[in-house]
């Protein structure tokens, strides 16, 4: 069976539209209280879930729909306003809790909005499970009698127990003072969260992108445009910079010179950190992983193998394969002795640790590591759109691939959350890259 509404990160679209409406998410809600309550309640009363949200003006009407579909399917609900979406996945785990709910399009404009679960063990809900959700979306919604209606209430301290969650998986016998670290938060759900994780660990702490309205969530702003945290490290002088997106599962980091490191690299760092004080069996990348990375790890004798685009993806790959430590270049990094899901927070610890602990700098984490130029380019397409059924950019592909040889690598793939066809182009050459990159596009956009 193929899925119709849920991508490879939940439920996303436009505000508005289909299905992102509150008729449809407050049947979405009645669906997976059903089917979420069967699969992840065990005990006595009634299962209970918790909804997180990122600082969208639409997260108000899409969580208030949500939790009238779960109150009608007998389930109870905590709220928890705006908390980052791996604070969800470790608080559903910690309060035992049938499933948990995030409403947010991650790093999307704030006129778009999304939802995603998590299972009552903090992890993704795999296929199957979405499934069952669409189909029990198509037999309508009901209500229990008034009798077995679920309640909702305010979870309050979930900010301080998500700061002492991250805080423990930063090592005992380390401390971040003497640090100066910019924290940009996007705008987004880490703003009163993020900031204090290190300001607690001993960091001074200087915050951009906390000033949420509802409408400039990643504008400008966070993992997805690190410019700005480049330009607050070198005006502020300080050691590092911390980028995360609008729901803080992404990590993207700055030197103290002002260069933009992404999780390719990030996790590079954590594997040799790792590799230091004890043993790696193997990484999980995915297929835009850089080369140059998966060509360290064999030199070092570490496996790797690459996954499908999504950290979905590569999180069924770690735990196919038992291996700790897996990413995305976007900064979607997992540790999975650490927590179950990508976490932008706890992946900038362990990245500051790893420099703590080896006595550099992040300019000169990264001696060994030059990475392959890459070049990224997204055409917008309709919805459905198959670049596949394109003869001339099958045909496209290709001759490019011939002429790149054993120097690079294509990538061409429909976006899982936007209406786009993304094009990437790998060569030992960025000028190579660039004119490849663009032939393909010529080819793909359509007419």
């Amino acid at each position: 069976m193929t899925r119709k509404y849920f991508g490879t990160d939940g439920i996303r679209g436009k505000v508005g539209v289909a299905p992102i409406t509150p008729d449809f998410v407050m049947r979405l809600g009645y669906a997976a209280g059903k089917v979420l309550a069967q699969r992840g309640h065990k005990g006595e009363g009634k299962p209970a879930v918790l909804i997180g949200k990122d600082t969208r003006v639409s997260g108000y009407m899409l969580e208030a729909s949500l939790e009238a579909g779960f109150a009608a399917a007998g389930v109870d609900v905590m709220l928890s306003g705006p908390m980052p979406t791996p604070a969800v996945a470790y608080l559903t785990r910690a309060l035992r809790l049938s499933a948990g709910v995030v409403i947010s399009a991650s790093h999307n404009p704030y006129y778009d909005n999304g939802i995603k679960f998590f299972s009552s063990q903090g992890n993704k809900l795999p296929d199957e499970v979405e499934l069952a959700i669409e189909a029990e979306l198509e037999n309508g919604m009901d209500c229990v009698s008034s009798d077995l209606l679920g309640k909702a209430h305010r979870l309050r301290d979930a900010n301080g127990r998500y700061i002492e969650f991250c805080k423990s998986t930063y090592p005992n016998e380390l401390d971040l003072r003497g640090l100066k670290i910019v924290v940009d938060c996007a705008h987004g759900a880490a703003y009163d969260i993020a900031p204090h994780v290190f300001h607690e660990l001993g960091a001074e702490v200087i915050s951009i992108g906390n000033q949420p309205n509802g409408f400039n969530i990643n504008d400008q702003v966070g993992a997805t445009a690190p410019d700005a945290l480049a330009i607050a490290v070198r005006a502020n002088h300080a050691d590092i910079g911390i980028a995360l997106d609008g729901d803080a599962d992404r990590l993207v980091m700055v030197d103290r010179n002002g260069k933009i490191y992404n999780g390719d690299q990030l996790l590079y760092l954590m594997v040799m950190d790792r590799l230091a004080i004890g043993s790696v069996q193997g990484v999980v990348g995915t297929l835009m992983t850089n080369m140059a990375v998966e060509l360290a790890l064999q030199d070092l004798g570490v496996g790797f193998v690459r996954a499908k685009v999504g950290d979905r993806y590569v999180l069924e790959q770690m735990q196919e394969r038992g291996w700790m430590l897996g990413g995305e270049g976007s900064g979607h990094l997992l540790c999975l002795d650490k927590h179950t899901t990508g976490d932008g927070i706890v992946s900038a610890l362990q990245v500051l640790s790893a420099l703590r602990r080896n006595g550099k700098t992040l300019d000169q984490g990264f001696e060994h590591l030059i990475l392959f130029p890459q070049v990224l380019l997204n055409v917008k397409v309709p919805a459905g759109f198959n670049w596949q059924k394109n003869e001339a950019a099958v045909l496209e592909k290709q001759r490019v691939e011939a002429e790149l040889g054993n120097k690079g690598r294509v990538l061409i793939r429909a976006s899982g959350t936007e209406p786009l066809v993304r094009v990437m182009v790998e060569a030992v050459d960025l000028e190579m890259a660039n004119k490849f990159a663009r032939r393909l596009v010529d080819c793909i956009t359509p007419a």
